[in-house]
């Protein structure tokens, strides 16, 4: 890669020393962890609020519009705060939003206010977007820089690791229990009113454990002393821009390609546990076991992407990945039984090193324009607002057919492969 724009790295306290950023990337390695938790659990609430909430399948996306909108809302907000507070206190805000978040779900499930779920889900995406606006760009800039893709995918595999845990977690979210439009309607309507605030009330306990999680560890944030790395120019000023960063034709590239990437992740995980009930045949709980098993598959695709990632470059083993996950989107809208499941689990394993990768190639060689491009790349996140969206619309529009909406991240894929092999290029005009 060419790192011939990159600006000097100053860590406030010793900047010659790599030994310093140890720790910090360790602390930083569990901001990724918490917040694919925070992802890894929208998997599962929308088919469960659906239930609950009595939501179509359109409606049910919200959840997904809500916290990825924040994103997008989020993201200059949070590249402002970055630039003028830095990255430690933009860390430690952005756990306090997402606990408020979390801890909102409480009130939201006894009044069973799906309002107030996409509120609390809004603020969790707020707190979410600080945290990935700051941790991504640390963990790259935190060492070598022609390690940089190599070191995110490798904090980007802990946020793999919440992927399967969160399936866990799930079981105490998930009542196992469900009822037909014709036996809902058969019900009186205390009944059935009783029946949807039971199936809400399952999501306070682990919200309550969560947001007191994110509070603790914002405390130990708090007493941490991290080094301020800096990007500076020779001259000793910052010279980075928001709009000025878009000069970089690699990383208008990459935004787009991060914005179809997040759009087929949120895709393929938001309807993975009903296409596994409707193709496969699975009760609730098998279907979300077979969802851990994505889950499981994406985090080992972190670990052996990053063991590739020393020895292919990185745009080729993204091209890889995305020819792969276009073959098997075709098998997924066309096969039938369990075969379309096992063809949405390969999809975790070859979607696993997309971000991190994507990212990286987006914001090398940028110089003073990093923290910039990295809210660039933080915006583009809105994909996970709006393509599930029009896949839930899809899915309504074709009779609750769900392998047909998988037809949208085929092509977000097609997106991504247009990159790895030409858009990951640096050029400036």
């Amino acid at each position: 890669m060419n790192h011939n724009t990159q600006p000097e790295i100053i860590a406030e306290g010793d900047p010659s020393s790599g030994k310093k950023y140890l720790l910090p990337f360790i602390l930083v390695i569990s901001l990724f962890f918490l917040w694919g938790m925070a992802h890894n659990l929208d998997s599962i609430l929308i088919p469960h609020l659906k239930k609950a909430c009595n939501l179509s399948n359109s409606q049910s996306t919200l959840i997904d519009t809500s916290v990825f909108l924040a994103y997008f809302l989020m993201a200059i907000p949070a590249g402002i705060l970055l630039k003028r507070f830095g990255y430690k206190s933009t860390m430690i805000t952005g756990l306090l939003a997402f606990a408020f978040g979390a801890f909102l779900f409480v009130p939201a499930a006894n009044n069973l206010s799906y309002i107030t779920f996409l509120i609390a889900l809004f603020i969790i995406g707020c707190g979410l977007t600080l945290l990935e606006t700051s941790a991504n760009p640390y963990a790259t800039i935190l060492g070598d820089p022609d390690k940089a893709a190599w070191r995110l995918n490798l904090a980007a595999t802990f946020n793999g690791l919440a992927a399967p845990l969160a399936t866990i977690v799930g079981r105490f979210i998930l009542s196992g229990k469900s009822h037909t439009k014709d036996e809902l309607a058969a019900m009186s309507e205390t009944v059935r009113n009783n029946y949807f605030l039971t199936e809400a009330s399952t999501v306070k306990t682990p919200y309550i454990i969560l947001g007191t999680i994110l509070v603790l560890v914002a405390v130990l944030f708090y007493f941490m002393k991290l080094p301020e790395v800096k990007t500076i120019s020779k001259d000793g000023i910052s010279k980075g821009s928001f709009l000025g960063a878009l000069k970089h034709k690699h990383l208008r590239w990459a935004v787009i390609a991060q914005f179809f990437y997040v759009g087929a992740q949120v895709c393929v995980t938001s309807f993975f546990i009903r296409a596994a009930q409707q193709a496969g045949g699975f009760d609730e709980y098998t279907a979300l076991n077979y969802l851990g098993l994505y889950g499981t598959l994406f985090l080992v695709g972190r670990f052996v992407g990053t063991a590739l990632l020393r020895y292919i470059a990185s745009n080729k083993l993204l091209s890889i990945y995305a020819i792969i996950s276009v073959l098997l989107s075709i098998v997924a809208i066309t096969g039938d039984g369990v075969v379309v499941v096992y063809a949405l689990g390969g999809l975790g394993f070859f979607m696993s090193i997309m971000f991190p990768t994507i990212f990286a190639l987006g914001i090398d060689g940028i110089g003073d324009d990093t923290k910039p491009g990295s809210s660039w790349l933080i915006m583009s996140i809105v994909g996970g607002a709006i393509l599930p969206f029009g896949m839930g619309t899809l899915i309504d529009k074709y009779g609750d057919n769900i392998q047909i909406g998988y037809s949208i991240p085929l092509v977000c894929y097609l997106i991504i492969l247009y990159f790895g092999l030409r858009g990951y290029k640096i050029a400036t005009k």
